[in-house]
């Protein structure tokens, strides 16, 4: 039987450190070589077990409570994880009693909000639950710094992204912002989206809404993915639209002062 001295050694070996992608894996003979074979079926084991996992929206609670932060606790139709990832249009619905308990809270507080903050598990409750906290912590200081009004933060159990259209119309928000767990890939089961919509109401499409993708440790950070969105926000406030008419700047503006940064601002 061969030892591991006997694998053939890719010599394009070096590109595997810039990226994660699974390029260059060499080879033992006609197969794959042991190590990548079981990293790939590990990687395929942490996506599958991120699809399935529940959001501990109690615990989420409990968590944003102890930072000063009120919330509301919905349920989409879909009544469990099962039905949930058989029927996606059931996860863009909130259930009944949720739809109640939003428009006794919009009874109460007439005038309405700026802003409605919406974290639902998605395909991913494992991204809510390492990357929601620290990301809603950069993006509730230019909230204050800006003076917009934010209705209780919503937690969804369930809940995919055009869900949150129809909290912010409930709760009678100019805005809404959407966390929730994108459909995990081989090397990234933890991947956390945004998604911004300007006068949410139901019925909107992906074209009314613009996206902040794949914000995680190692790919886009908190603060950027932050000023990314507050960036969105106040050009969608001066020009009241979202969507494919409404885009990410080369030239950025920086989010203290209205000096622009020249350049992409990925690579600023």
């Amino acid at each position: 039987m061969p030892d591991k001295s006997t694998a053939i050694t890719n010599p394009w070996g070096h590109l595997r450190q810039l990226t994660p992608a699974r390029i260059a894996l060499g080879r033992a003979g006609t197969s794959l070589p042991t190590d990548a074979q079981l990293d790939f079926q590990f990687a395929h084991a942490q996506a599958r077990d991120a699809v399935h996992l529940s959001l501990d929206t109690d615990e989420l609670a409990h968590q944003l409570q102890d930072k000063g932060l009120r919330t509301l606790q919905l349920r989409s139709a879909a009544a469990d994880r099962y039905i949930y990832l058989q029927r996606p249009d059931l996860g863009r619905r909130l259930d009944e009693a949720s739809v109640k308990q939003l428009s006794d809270h919009a009874a109460e507080h007439a005038k309405g909000y700026d802003l409605a903050i919406v974290i639902a598990d998605g395909l991913s409750a494992l991204a809510v639950q390492r990357h929601a906290l620290p990301l809603l912590q950069r993006i509730e200081e230019q909230i204050e710094k800006d003076g917009w009004s934010r209705a209780p933060i919503c937690l969804v159990q369930q809940g995919r992204v055009a869900l949150g259209d129809e909290v912010g119309e409930k709760l009678k928000a100019k805005m809404v912002v959407m966390l929730v767990g994108e459909r995990p890939g081989l090397s990234s089961p933890d991947s956390l989206g945004l998604y911004f919509t300007y006068a949410p109401k139901v019925g909107r499409t992906d074209a009314d809404r613009n996206c902040i993708s794949n914000v995680r440790l190692e790919g886009l950070s908190y603060n950027l993915a932050a000023h990314r969105l507050i960036h969105l926000m106040r050009e969608a406030c001066r020009r009241q639209l979202s969507g494919v008419k409404l885009k990410d700047e080369a030239e950025m503006l920086s989010l203290d002062d209205d000096a622009p940064k020249t350049g992409n601002f990925l690579l600023g």
